[in-house]
């Protein structure tokens, strides 16, 4: 029997990856994989120049039955365009699909990288078995992708599920371009500029920590690590803080979507023991009490593989897939 090899492209803020893959029993496998930095490379169009030489190296020999593209949006995936991601400046009307499908003549599919988290993960993770379920992803960046109804959910222009513009506070740290914003609260880069924040607030007052004396800019990877790890009560008063707003989100995803589960990516899954009770504590005391006690909040079961699996999934081949509202 041939080999069905597939190719997906996970572009994301901080680092691009190439995945060679398969399908194996229907389920797509990751074979082998390229990553490399995204701010290596100053313009779009050397990204994918980037990501064509390690598609064109991985599938040397091979014949490629799709390529399936995982970003962040907005995007306009119907015409295979990047638009202008908050998390890529510079990236803004990129038609990575005509770039790919013209380069390596296979059919190439782009979708928003939550959406296709979320496709992943309700076929092959965490969401298996539900009708309705809700990925979120906790990275560089925060969005949603929704599963209603058995089907994915991308509405009018494909646009739903950025709920990491929803402010969540009049002040806050930015994020997606917003101060107070989900994303800002809970994300990478939002997380860190907490922790800044904070840091600057002790340095002003004379006050000593840890993350001073370390220099440099503060990581969300630093905080977790000096709250969980060293029981630092300042990083762990960050990390509440964070947690209780991404709380506040669920609750609200909860009341309206009344979803079967809630999984979390990236941040929440690598910090899953120490978020999911300072966000389940929230979720019951503010979404409806059915509502809540419905709703499972979940770690990622595809874990740190969960953009290679997704990006692979938006290759799959079309009696492969997943329907979407307009099916």
């Amino acid at each position: 029997m041939n080999t069905q090899y597939i190719v997906g492209v996970d572009i994301g803020g901080t680092k691009c990856a190439v995945i060679l893959g398969s399908l194996q029993g229907g389920r797509p496998v990751v074979l082998e994989k390229s990553v490399f930095a995204t701010a290596e490379y100053r313009a779009p169009g050397l990204v994918l120049d980037r990501c064509c030489a390690e598609i064109g190296r991985l599938a040397a020999g091979r014949s490629v039955g799709g390529i399936g593209i995982a970003c962040g949006g907005p995007l306009d995936s119907a015409g295979g365009i990047i638009l202008s991601p908050p998390n890529l400046p510079g990236w803004d009307n990129i038609p990575v699909c005509r770039v790919l499908e013209e380069r390596f003549g296979v059919k190439a599919a782009l979708r928003n990288d939550a959406d296709a988290c979320a496709m992943a993960e309700w076929r092959f993770g965490a969401g298996a078995g539900t009708e309705n379920f809700v990925f979120l992803t906790c990275g560089t960046g925060l969005g949603a992708g929704l599963i209603l109804n058995g089907r994915l959910y991308t509405g009018r222009l494909g646009f739903a599920g950025e709920l990491g513009h929803w402010r969540m506070g009049a002040y806050g740290p930015v994020g997606y371009g917003k101060a107070g914003s989900l994303e800002g609260f809970f994300s990478g880069g939002g997380i860190a500029q907490l922790a800044a924040s904070r840091l600057l607030e002790m340095r002003q007052q004379g006050e000593k920590h840890p993350l001073l004396e370390e220099g440099g800019v503060p990581t969300a990877q630093d905080v977790f690590r000096h709250a969980v790890e060293l029981g630092d009560p300042f990083c762990m008063g960050i990390v509440e803080e964070a947690g209780r707003v991404l709380g506040r989100g669920i609750a609200m995803l909860a009341d309206l979507l009344n979803p079967d589960a809630v999984a979390g990516g990236g941040i929440f899954t690598r910090n899953y023991a120490v978020l999911e009770p300072i966000v389940r504590r929230v979720v019951d005391a503010e979404a409806l009490p059915q509502t809540a006690s419905h709703c499972r909040i979940l770690p990622s079961a595809l874990g740190e593989g969960v953009g290679d699996i997704a990006a692979l999934t938006v290759a799959l081949p079309k009696g492969e897939g997943m329907k979407t509202q307009g099916d």
